[in-house]
């Protein structure tokens, strides 16, 4: 016979506070559940999987709107594969344009490092009048304003 939980124990269980159960209870990603005589939310084993499924698809890095897609895909028990197909693909799209502007970034702060680095070794690691990446920071944010 399969014993209902508590909103506490399934935290336990998934790793879930009780405040993101809730949410995720509101957001429609957990079927609103069956309430005790006292008025306790009460589940099942399989809102521990369903929150599990949940939990991994937020780590995959989809969002609350695409993980109801997916829900709604997986409990249509129907050819899903071509759907989630093409939302991996998407999301692999933005992945590797995230990749390429943290790339970028990555290369700007190596090269301020370096300006960084340089002026002190001109000036013997005293502090000089001025810091050659805060004058290209502020040179950057003044030409913006006038782009304006």
């Amino acid at each position: 016979m399969r014993r209902a939980i508590q909103i506490g124990q399934l935290a336990k269980q998934t790793g879930l506070s009780i405040d993101a159960i809730r949410f995720y209870e509101r957001k429609g990603l957990l079927k609103k559940p069956a309430r005790s005589e006292g008025g306790f939310r009460l589940f099942w084993s399989g809102d521990v999987a369903n929150l599990k499924f949940v939990r991994k698809a937020q780590q995959l890095g989809f969002s609350l709107e695409e993980i109801h897609a997916l829900i709604i895909l997986r409990d249509r028990d129907t050819q899903a594969c071509q759907h989630v197909q093409q939302m991996l693909e998407q999301k692999l799209t933005v992945i590797r344009q995230k990749i390429e502007e943290l790339k970028s970034l990555e290369e700007e702060l190596r090269a301020g490092l370096g300006k960084c680095l340089r002026a002190m070794s001109r000036t013997r690691g005293s502090h000089g009048k001025s810091c050659p990446v805060l004058e290209q920071i502020a040179r950057v944010d003044l030409t913006e304003r006038k782009q304006k």
